[in-house]
This record gives C-alpha cells, sequence and structure tokens, in this order.
C-alpha cells in the first residue's frame, strides 16, 4: 500500500510539474504571436498569356475555330432523339422526352477523325473521367436514377462519384502531367471559366505558381439539363425550325440562350518566367473584376450594378482609363433582359467612349450559343486573339438592334480589323455572380 501511494505521490507531483511547463510554453507563445509583424510584403507579379486551346462547337483547335468566328460561321444545328444521351431507356421513352422539349437547338461540338473535328478515341476512354465545370455531369445522374428505379444497384459504376465532381476536370489534368501546384476548380455558373482564369492568375500574382493551366468546360447537352433549363424559361424557342438564326444577343427577336458545349483552356504565366524561357505571348492580364448582384438567383439587377462593379474593378487593377479599352467582348447571351441590362452598364461605365463609337462591342455567342461554365474561358481566349491578331469579331444574327442602342454604340455586325491593345470579356451567372477580365498587349 505504501509503494502503491508513494508512485501515486510522484505520479500527481510530475504531472503538476508538467502542467506548468505547458502553461509556461503557452504563455511565451501567446506572448510571441502578440509580436508577430505583419507578413513579408512583395509587388505583385505581372500574368501573361502564353498558352490557347479551343473545343467548340465551331471545331477543335484554336485556329479553326477563330477562322469560323470571324468569318461568320455558326455552329448551331437542331439536335435529334440520340443527341440526348439516353441510351439506356426504351426508345418510347426517349421520343417522348425529345417531343416535350420546348428547345429543339444547341451548339454541339462536330466529333470526327476529320480536320477541325473533336477525335474522341484520342482522348477518351471507358474510365475516363466527367469533365464538366458548370453543372456536372448531369447525364450520369440520371442514368444513375434509372438504374436505382429498376432496382439494380449494383450496377451503379464505382466511377460515379469522380464522374460528377466538378473540380475532376482540374484533378484529372493535373495528375496526367504531374502539376503539382495549385488545383483549383471554380464552380460559379456561367461565370466559371472567368473566374477559373481570375482565380488562377491570382495564384500567380501572389507567388503560389509560376504557371498555370486554366480554364473552363462544359459538356451539359443532354435531356435533363435542356428540359431543367427550358421549364426556367432560359433557352430560345423559337426557332427550332431554323436554328442558326436561334442565338441572336442585342437582336430585337432574341427569346433565350442555344445552350452549347465545349472547353477553353489557356496557359497563364509570370511574365519573366515566360521571358527567360523564350515563350509566345499573346496578351498580359492586367485586370480581375469580380462582384455579386446580391438580387436573385436568375436575374440581373435592372440597374446592371454587378456588372458596372466587375467591369470598374477590372479597370482600376489594370491602371487604365476606360477610354483605353479598344473592344469588349460581350456575356450577351440572348435573353431579353440580360443583353439590356449589360448594354446599359457599358454605357455607364465607358460612357462617351462607348456613344461614340471609339469601342468596339461584340458578342461572340450568335455563333456558338451559350457555354455556360466554358463560355467565360472560350470568350477569354476570343479576346486575348482580338488583342493577337487586331481583329473585333461579330455579332451573328443581328439584324433588328435593341433599342438601348443608337447612332454609333452599336455591336458590330461584321468582323473588323483594328489596332486593339487593351479589351475586356465579361461573364455573368446564376446566382448574380460577375466576372470582368481585362487583358492588353505586352508593354
Amino acid at each position: 500500500m505504501k509503494m502503491w501511494g508513494f508512485g501515486n505521490g510522484i505520479h500527481h507531483y510530475f504531472s503538476k510539474i508538467r502542467r506548468q511547463h505547458h502553461n509556461q510554453l503557452l504563455g511565451r507563445l501567446f506572448s510571441s504571436s502578440a509580436a508577430f509583424g505583419p507578413p513579408p510584403s512583395r509587388p505583385l507579379r505581372r500574368v501573361v498569356v502564353t498558352g490557347l486551346g479551343l473545343v467548340t462547337p465551331l471545331g477543335c483547335g484554336v485556329e479553326t475555330t477563330w477562322k469560323c468566328l470571324t468569318a461568320g460561321q455558326c455552329g448551331v444545328r437542331a439536335i435529334t432523339p440520340e443527341d440526348l444521351k439516353m441510351d439506356g431507356f426504351d426508345k418510347d421513352i426517349q421520343l417522348l422526352t425529345f417531343d416535350q422539349l420546348a428547345s429543339k437547338v444547341a451548339a454541339i461540338v462536330p466529333c470526327g477523325s476529320n480536320a477541325g473535328e473533336f477525335n474522341e478515341a484520342l482522348w477518351l476512354n471507358s474510365k475516363g473521367v466527367s469533365i464538366g465545370a458548370g453543372t456536372g455531369s448531369i447525364c450520369d445522374i440520371l442514368d444513375a436514377s434509372r438504374i436505382i428505379c429498376e432496382k439494380r444497384l449494383r450496377r451503379l459504376s464505382p466511377f460515379f462519384i469522380p464522374r460528377i465532381l466538378i473540380n475532376m476536370a482540374s484533378g484529372h489534368v493535373s495528375m496526367t502531367y504531374g502539376f503539382q501546384g495549385p488545383n483549383h476548380a471554380a464552380v460559379t455558373a456561367c461565370a466559371t471559366g472567368a473566374h477559373s482564369i481570375g482565380d488562377a492568375a491570382r495564384m500567380i500574382q501572389f507567388g503560389d505558381a509560376d504557371v498555370m493551366v486554366a480554364g473552363g468546360t462544359e459538356a451539359s447537352i443532354d435531356a435533363l439539363s435542356i428540359a431543367g433549363f427550358c421549364r426556367s424559361r432560359a433557352l430560345t424557342t423559337k426557332y427550332n425550325s431554323v436554328p442558326e438564326e436561334a442565338s441572336r444577343p442585342f437582336d430585337c427577336g432574341r427569346d433565350g440562350f442555344v445552350i452549347a458545349e465545349g472547353s477553353g483552356i489557356m496557359v497563364l504565366e509570370e511574365l519573366e518566367h515566360a521571358q527567360r524561357r523564350g515563350a509566345k505571348i499573346y496578351a498580359e492580364l492586367r485586370g480581375y473584376g469580380m462582384s455579386g448582384d446580391a438580387y436573385h438567383i436568375t436575374q440581373p439587377h435592372a440597374d446592371g450594378r454587378g456588372a458596372i462593379l466587375a467591369m470598374t474593378r477590372a479597370l482600376e487593377q489594370s491602371g487604365l482609363h476606360p477610354n483605353q479599352v479598344d473592344y469588349i467582348n460581350a456575356h450577351a447571351t440572348s435573353t431579353p433582359l440580360g443583353d439590356a441590362v449589360e448594354a446599359n452598364a457599358i454605357k455607364s461605365v465607358f460612357s462617351t467612349h462607348a456613344t461614340s463609337g471609339s469601342l468596339a462591342l461584340s458578342s461572340t455567342k450568335g455563333a456558338m450559343g451559350h457555354l455556360l461554365g466554358a463560355a467565360g474561358a472560350v470568350e477569354a481566349i476570343f479576346t486575348v486573339l482580338a488583342i493577337h491578331h487586331g481583329i473585333a469579331p461579330l455579332t451573328l444574327n443581328l439584324t433588328e438592334p435593341d433599342p438601348v442602342f443608337s447612332n454609333d454604340f452599336m455591336p458590330l455586325t461584321a468582323s473588323k480589323e483594328m489596332i486593339i491593345k487593351a479589351a475586356m470579356s465579361n461573364s455573368f451567372g446564376f446566382g448574380g455572380t460577375n466576372s470582368s477580365l481585362l487583358f492588353s498587349s505586352i508593354s
């Protein structure tokens, strides 16, 4: 008993010593924390664009897409039941679903082995991941639901969850090429592509990486996605018989957007890093503005305050005056409200520079519809190419401009050769999220 009592006393003694020592360490820790100065400051690094990649309804590849775009070609066509990705369903159900869709047009990536087509066999295999940045793989969710309804849960693919995760596009690229820097995936509806590029630029500016592969991708032409957008009355329904006329940004005859698919990726790089390796530099990303409407889940505020804030913040960050911007690639999706609101916002920010005709303006969605989560990235690439080639692309199907336009304030109806030293790309999304990217020639 004495030995136990002695041992217990020693135990309490050392426990007390340990507690005292622990408290002393904590005291020193908090004392030193209070004395911490600010983190080290360093100037923000300049970010340039050194690589571009496109897969769009106009074709596969940057050169193919750009030539088709500036030439006024259109990638919108009528859809068929086979486009709805319902292979696992009975034929009768497929046809009934197709018949019930109010919108029967889409901008689909041309697939095949010919030049300018996307060759799936070169890039995809049976265990590939689903790449979708705006809405995920809705067709996989629909197919999984069918399996549950048929009481065949054990047939559910073990890849189901990875296929619907938004960040798997970024993850797949990282794993394929061994990129160990930031692995990031933005999900901000139709502003996703622009936010992904802007966020990547910030990571380079703050020293998280020297090079970033950034952009957006979308593959949402399927029965459930089209039906969902139809129910929200977002898609065009008046031009099913003339699909090439369906996407008409800023036109009085617009009645909704054309759903589209594709991808746009750019390589962003720290300026000195690019110069040291002799990289081809297309443009510099000078400004990245973000804002929230704080208003409605799908509609912009009538005064365009969210768009105004995004554009203004991009300009402030760039150090450029509004009069120094030569071209704007508008978000304009061909919806009655959104296009007019954006046009007024542009007039508000750029004032007489816009109304005098000095500012070139267009929406490239007339040629290829709305790529949702990929739209911002694809259109940012168009904006960079406008600077690089000195060509502002046209707005297709603009035959009767909205009354918001007058005199010299008018979207381009033909591609225009001009000197473009600075250009802006706008992207706005459901939930009231807005992004503006401002690029310039390198100086």
